[in-house]
C-alpha cells in the first residue's frame, strides 16, 4: 500500500512538473513586428529634410514585450544605405546572430534586402532599446523596448497609474552621414547637433519649434513610470522636472534599490526608470512645469550647449478655463560640468538583491583586465591637410588599438573558423605601455589601427577595469558591452591601484547594467560571467568615438553542454 502510495505521489509530481513547464511556454507569447526602412520628410527647427525612419515614425515605435517572449522583427530596407539594427541591452543568449552592429554579428542589409531577428528575451524586464547600428544612422533609427514582468508577476514597486517612454535624441539640420564623413575625412571633430530632443521634438528653447514640445499631462495624486533612454548620439544629459521629486526603481532593464532625487544623470546607451508622484494638491490652473534635459560636458572638445524640455501640466489646466498667462516653472539643473553630482548619482545605484531578484555578483575571477580608454592624435596622411590639434587627425583606442571594423562579419569568420583571414586574437590584457594614465600625457599620442580580439573561456568570470586618459583630455565613456550585464563594482578618480582598489569593491549589491560611464580622468570595475557564446561588441557609446575607434570584440566559445554552443546561422543572414 505504501509503495503504491508513493508510485501516485510521484505520478502527481511529475504532472505538476509538466504543468509548470508547459504553463511557462503557454504564458510566453511570440511577437511579430515589421520594420520598413524609408524616407519621410520631417520638420523641425523650421527646416524639412528626408530623414531615415522606421514605419515613417521618428522616433521609430516601440517593441512591447513580457520576459519570456520571443521576439521576431522583420527588417525591410527600402533606402540607399545600408541598414543594421541592435536589440540594445537584450541579452541575445544563444542568439548572436540577432544582435545587430554592422560586420561584427552580420553584414548590413542592403537596398531592397530584408533580414529576420529572432530572439528570446531571458530573464529580463524594464526598459531597453533599439537603434542602427552602422554609421550614424541611429541619429534618427531608434525606439525603446518595454518588457513587462510575466504574466500575473507584479513591480517590486507600487504599479504606476500610467508608463510612458521619455527618449532623448539629437536633431542636425545637415544630414548626418555627411558631418560624420567630412569629420573622418578632414581629422576633426564633427559639427555638433542643432538641438536635442524629447520623443523627437526640441521644446521651446529653440528658434521655430514652440509647436514641436512634447507634453505630459498628469493627475493629481496619481504615479507615473517614465521609462528613460539616452538616444543621443554624443552627449550625456542632465535632466529634471521643475518642482517635482523622482524615484529611481531601475536601471538598463534592472531593479535597484529606489531612492529619491531631483535630477538624474544618464548616458547614450542607458534606459532609467522613474516613479513621478504627480502633486496630490493641484496647482493653479495656469502651472506648467518644465522637463528639461541639458548636456553634462567632461572633454575639451565643441557640443552642443543648448537645453531641451518638455510642459508637464495638471489635467484639469487647459488654456480654455483659465485668461491668466502660463505661469512656467522651470528645473534646477546640475551645472554643466558638475562632475560631483555625477559621481554622487552614480554612487546610490545599488542591485535590489532580494531573494526574488537577487544579485549573482562574481567573488571570485578567473581572468583580469586592464583596458585604457581615450583619445589620441595620428599624423595627417600624407597631401592631405588635417582639422585635428596642431594638424593632427583625431583618433581614438581601447589599450592604444584603434578597431578597424572589416568587410565581413566577425562572427561568421568564428563560426566557420576563418578568423585568421579577418582578426587576430592578440588584443593585449593591459595597456601596451605604462604612464601616468590621468596625468602629464607623454608625447607620443598616437594609435595602433587594428582588427584585434580578445578570447575568454566559456563561463570564465570576468573583471575589467576601465581607465580613462589624459592622452588629448580627461573624458567621460559610455562603455557598451553587448551580450551580457555586467557588475559595476568599484570605481574611482585617479589612477586605478590594483592593491589598495579592490578593498574597496562593491561585492554585496552593485549595481548591474550593459552600459557604464567611465568617470572623466578615473577608472570603473565591472565584472561578468562569459556564459553566452558569440562574438560581442563592446565600445564606447558616444558615436563619433565609436567612429575613431574606441571599441573591441570580444570571443567567447561554445561550452560542453548542447545548450552551451551557438546554433548555425540563419538562412536569411545578410552577405556581405
Amino acid at each position: 500500500m505504501a509503495i503504491r502510495s508513493l508510485k501516485i505521489w510521484k505520478g502527481l509530481l511529475l504532472q505538476l512538473l509538466a504543468f509548470c513547464f508547459l504553463a511557462h511556454y503557454v504564458s510566453a507569447e511570440t511577437r511579430h513586428y515589421h520594420f520598413h526602412i524609408r524616407l519621410k520628410n520631417i520638420t523641425r527647427l523650421c527646416h524639412t529634410k528626408p530623414l531615415i525612419t522606421v514605419n515613417g515614425q521618428y522616433p521609430g515605435p516601440a517593441i512591447i514585450a513580457r520576459e519570456g517572449d520571443r521576439v521576431v522583427v522583420t527588417v525591410t530596407n527600402h533606402v540607399k544605405d545600408n541598414v543594421t539594427i541592435h536589440w540594445h541591452g537584450i541579452r541575445q543568449i544563444r542568439s548572436a546572430w540577432a544582435d545587430g552592429p554592422a560586420y561584427v554579428t552580420q553584414c548590413p542589409i542592403q537596398t531592397g534586402q530584408s533580414y529576420i531577428y529572432n530572439f528570446t528575451i531571458t530573464g529580463q524586464r524594464g526598459t531597453l532599446w533599439w537603434h542602427a547600428h552602422i554609421s550614424w544612422l541611429r541619429a534618427s533609427l531608434y525606439g525603446p523596448i518595454i518588457i513587462h514582468p510575466k504574466k500575473h508577476a507584479t513591480y517590486p514597486f507600487p504599479k504606476p497609474h500610467q508608463e510612458l517612454p521619455i527618449l532623448f535624441g539629437e536633431w542636425w539640420n545637415a544630414d548626418t552621414e555627411n558631418v560624420i564623413n567630412e569629420a573622418m575625412q578632414n581629422g576633426g571633430g564633427p559639427n555638433v547637433s542643432d538641438a536635442y530632443t524629447i520623443n523627437g521634438l526640441p521644446g521651446p528653447f529653440y528658434n521655430c519649434s514652440t509647436k514641436d514640445t512634447f507634453k505630459l499631462k498628469v493627475i493629481p495624486g496619481r504615479t507615473y513610470l517614465l521609462r528613460i533612454i539616452n538616444a543621443a548620439l554624443n552627449d550625456e544629459l542632465f535632466f529634471a522636472i521643475a518642482n517635482h521629486t523622482v524615484t529611481v526603481v531601475e536601471i538598463d532593464a534592472l531593479y535597484v534599490k529606489p531612492f529619491q532625487t531631483k535630477a538624474i544623470l544618464i548616458s547614450p546607451g542607458q534606459t532609467t526608470n522613474v516613479l513621478l508622484k504627480a502633486k496630490s494638491t493641484p496647482p493653479p490652473l495656469n502651472a506648467r512645469f518644465l522637463m528639461a534635459a541639458r548636456p553634462y560636458v567632461t572633454g575639451s572638445g565643441t557640443f552642443d550647449n543648448s537645453t531641451t524640455a518638455g510642459i508637464l501640466e495638471y489635467a484639469q489646466v487647459s488654456i480654455s478655463n483659465s485668461s491668466s498667462p502660463a505661469l512656467i516653472f522651470k528645473p534646477t539643473l546640475p551645472a554643466l560640468n558638475d562632475t560631483s553630482f555625477a559621481t554622487k548619482f552614480s554612487q546610490k545605484l545599488r542591485s535590489l538583491a532580494t531573494p526574488q531578484f537577487p544579485a549573482a555578483v562574481p567573488q571570485s575571477v578567473d581572468k583580469h583586465f586592464l583596458f585604457t580608454v581615450g583619445l589620441g592624435l595620428n599624423p595627417c596622411p600624407k597631401g592631405q591637410k588635417c582639422q585635428g590639434p596642431n594638424g593632427t587627425k583625431f583618433a581614438a583606442s581601447m589599450n592604444n588599438i584603434s578597431f578597424i571594423l572589416p568587410s565581413t562579419a566577425l562572427l561568421q569568420a568564428h563560426y566557420f573558423g576563418k578568423s585568421k583571414e579577418v582578426y587576430k586574437l592578440n588584443f593585449p590584457d593591459n595597456p601596451p605601455f605604462t604612464f601616468n594614465y590621468t596625468g602629464t600625457p607623454p608625447n607620443n599620442t598616437r594609435t595602433l589601427n587594428d582588427t584585434r580580439l580578445k578570447v575568454v573561456p566559456f563561463n570564465a568570470t570576468i573583471q575589467v577595469v576601465l581607465q580613462d586618459t589624459s592622452l588629448v583630455g580627461p573624458e567621460s565613456h559610455p562603455l557598451h558591452l553587448h551580450g551580457y550585464d555586467f557588475f559595476v563594482v568599484g570605481q574611482g578618480t585617479g589612477n586605478y591601484n590594483p592593491r589598495a582598489d579592490p578593498k574597496r569593491f562593491n561585492l554585496l549589491d552593485p549595481p548591474q547594467r550593459n552600459t557604464v560611464g567611465v568617470p572623466s580622468g578615473g577608472w570603473v570595475a565591472i565584472r561578468f560571467r562569459a556564459d553566452n557564446p558569440g562574438v560581442w561588441f563592446m565600445h564606447c557609446h558616444l558615436e563619433v568615438h565609436t567612429s575613431w575607434g574606441l571599441k573591441m570584440a570580444w570571443v567567447v566559445p561554445d561550452g560542453n553542454a548542447p545548450n552551451q554552443s551557438l546554433p548555425p546561422p540563419p538562412s536569411d543572414l545578410p552577405a556581405c
